[in-house]
């Protein structure tokens, strides 16, 4: 037999790890590949840190409703929260305190607008803080939608260049075409790796979200109402200063 068709017909050692799919895979398929984990990384990242957000947010809106309804003075309660960046149910507590206290130290306001005022501050701030706890929220979505088409990309890319091979080496043998098959499927595997997460994750810190919008919201309905009251009361009487939170 002709030495040549002796090397042509020696079959070729293909490595079937993952990191071997990887290495062997073409050069787009790579990029795809390294793009994929970085995003799945990304992902993770951000899913770790909204959940530790989450929890002392929460923790937070459990201390302050403690201390805000053990009939402490409104205005000691906002003092100690002036020197903080107060977030949660402190900002929202703080901005309508804040628009309080400039309405009755100023002059020539109407103080009948006062608790629409105070409803316009607290809209404002609640919408400021869902903001910041859906910040990055949307890279999530993003990754979760993207990801098995960008894999799905990387993988017809591979299947192009395997097809090509195999016409090129004139060989439709099953371990000819498997190996070069199996590393363009890694780059869908990677993207749904990397997707499937993102998605849950996605959801339920969505539903986390809502739940603390909720919160705020059911807050600032109760301080808008106990506000209104002493403002009717305030009046009344001639003081311009809230006395507790009951």
């Amino acid at each position: 037999m002709n030495p040549a068709d002796v090397a042509q017909a020696a079959p070729v050692v293909h490595d079937m790890s993952l990191f071997g799919l990887f290495w062997q895979a073409h050069f787009v398929v790579k990029l795809v590949m390294v793009g994929l984990l970085a995003a799945s990384v990304w992902c993770w990242a951000i899913i770790v840190d909204k959940t530790l957000l989450y929890t002392r947010t929460k923790r937070a809106m459990d201390r302050f409703e403690e201390v805000f309804w053990s009939g402490q003075s409104l205005e000691e309660l906002y003092r100690s929260l002036q020197s903080r960046t107060p977030t949660g149910l402190s900002a929202v507590f703080v901005a309508a305190m804040r628009e309080w206290k400039r309405s009755f130290e100023g002059s020539g306001r109407s103080f009948q607008s006062l608790p629409q005022r105070i409803d316009k501050v607290l809209d404002v701030t609640i919408q400021r803080e869902v903001e910041r706890l859906n910040a990055r929220l949307t890279v999530l979505a993003s990754i979760g939608s993207a990801g098995p088409y960008i894999g799905l990309f990387g993988t017809v890319i591979g299947i192009m260049n395997s097809f090509t091979s195999i016409a090129a080496s004139k060989n439709t043998s099953l371990a000819v075409v498997a190996p070069g098959i199996a590393e363009a499927l890694f780059a869908t595997a990677i993207g749904l790796f990397a997707a499937i997460p993102a998605v849950l994750a996605y959801n339920k810190l969505q539903s986390e979200v809502g739940k603390l919008q909720s919160r705020l919201e059911g807050f600032a309905d109760e301080f808008s109402a106990i506000l209104s009251r002493q403002i009717d009361e305030r009046m009344g009487h001639g003081t311009h200063h809230p006395a507790n939170a009951a």
